[in-house]
């Protein structure tokens, strides 16, 4: 059974991309983890009625056996980068690439994705370009740069347009006399 496939078109026709579903184990229990996203991020809304959708696809077709809990979720500010295609969206972000084998006397490479092609992606580092092939990575991320305003790139302000801004702290004050003078 391809879950992928199943809940890729329940996911695109909530105007959502897929980035991820597959089962894995936590705590005993199996859970089938669905990770959505789209530009400029998802908000809860969204998620809860893609999950509602999901969950009725998977009820209908049932080609699940036996108990699961179904979560999803956004990949977070640091998205994982899995196939071709996540490479080719992250284009000019910071990102954090480790290799099966050293390139260029490293297996992980920290930098600038500058480039994508059907074979190897390219990262600026502070050594120099590195080009990495596709079948030589073992996991890729994006970075954000905590404590940097704007994160990491334009797509990363992209990815928080929308969303709620926590008020500025303010000072409270009470109303209350003080015991104190």
């Amino acid at each position: 059974m391809d879950i992928e496939a199943l809940v890729r078109p329940v996911v695109e026709s909530s105007g959502l991309e897929l980035v991820e579903a597959a089962f894995r184990r936590d705590g005993g229990r199996r859970v089938l983890r669905v990770t959505v996203d789209r530009d400029g991020g998802v908000d809860l809304d969204a998620i809860s009625e893609t999950s509602e959708r999901i969950s009725r696809r998977l009820d209908l077709e049932d080609v699940v056996s036996g108990s699961y809990t179904l979560e999803v979720s956004s990949p977070g500010v640091e998205r994982p980068l899995r196939a071709p295609r996540d490479f080719v969206g992250r284009v000019g972000e910071k990102v954090k690439v480790k290799t099966a084998e050293p390139v260029d006397g490293s297996r992980t490479h920290v930098g600038t994705l500058v480039a994508v092609d059907a074979e190897s992606i390219v990262v600026s580092t502070e050594n120099g370009e590195r080009r990495i092939p596709l079948d030589e990575i073992r996991s890729a991320r994006t970075l954000f740069e905590w404590g940097v305003r704007g994160g990491s790139s334009p797509q990363a302000a992209r990815g928080r347009a929308g969303k709620r801004a926590d008020p500025p702290l303010q000072k409270r004050t009470s109303s209350k006399p003080s015991a104190k003078r």
